[in-house]
């Protein structure tokens, strides 16, 4: 969606401040011991504190309120009785809806100290989001955003997932612009414009350029059990730098 009013802008304000506050909360919960289905009940306890409901649940009657991946699952894990263990790679992803506006929010984190490679594998992920995140102006072309992902995740030594992206938000959980990717398509002519609403997601790599389908139905997995961290924000465009509805 594009902004029309301020009612649009205050809304959408409203649930992103909801999702990032779920999100900080379960990422801060994440420790050697807990469980995936744990820190889902964090997350979702504190969409259900302001009325607002899960949009995976809501979309796609998704088994979990919030997304919760480790290790070699990339995105769209089931929280289970998983235990978490040091060194683990933690992907945390919050979407939800209150009424009728969507935002969505996701980080990775390492439980504990981990290998310094995940460490900077998490860094990277979130460090190309907001480099990309800095050229996105309206009037500047869409694919401006996976050039300068791909450029960071290939300068540290990663790949991007290519068959992951982001979207377009606002009155649904996914909306046209769609296939905001994590590399460079010169044939993609796409112009960003003013008020334009943005879920801009990355997902690098430490070897796999593509994910299939998991076992679960629901799981998206890395084929050669690489890692892959995530990092997004709900976002909208302006003229100057893209307000941030989920920092």
């Amino acid at each position: 969606m594009s902004i029309q009013n301020e009612h649009d802008l205050l809304a959408l304000q409203r649930i992103g401040r909801i999702v990032a506050e779920a999100r900080e909360a379960m990422l801060q919960a994440v420790r050697a011991g807990i469980t995936t289905k744990e820190l889902d009940r964090i997350g979702g306890d504190i969409l259900a504190k302001y009325g607002a409901r899960s949009a995976p649940q809501v979309t796609y009657d998704f088994p979990g309120q919030t997304c919760i991946s480790v290790n070699h699952v990339v995105a769209h894990g089931i929280p289970d009785g998983t235990v978490l263990k040091e060194g683990d790679i933690v992907n945390v992803d919050v979407s939800a809806e209150l009424e009728g506006y969507f935002a969505d929010t996701g980080a990775s984190v390492v439980v504990g100290q981990g290998e310094p490679v995940k460490q900077a594998l998490c860094k990277c992920a979130e460090e190309s989001l907001y480099k990309a995140l800095d050229s996105a102006r309206a009037g500047s072309k869409l694919s401006q955003i996976g050039r300068i992902v791909h450029n960071e995740a290939k300068a540290k030594g990663f790949t991007v997932v290519k068959n992951l992206t982001g979207h377009g938000i606002g009155k649904s959980l996914h909306e046209e612009p769609t296939d905001i990717l994590n590399y460079y398509d010169k044939w993609d002519k796409r112009l960003l414009t003013d008020g334009l609403v943005l879920a801009v997601e990355t997902f690098i790599s430490t070897g796999a350029e593509y994910v299939q389908d998991g076992k679960d139905g629901w799981a998206l997995v890395t084929p050669d059990r690489s890692y892959t961290a995530q990092y997004e924000h709900t976002v909208v465009i302006t003229r100057g730098k893209p307000i941030i509805l989920t920092a």
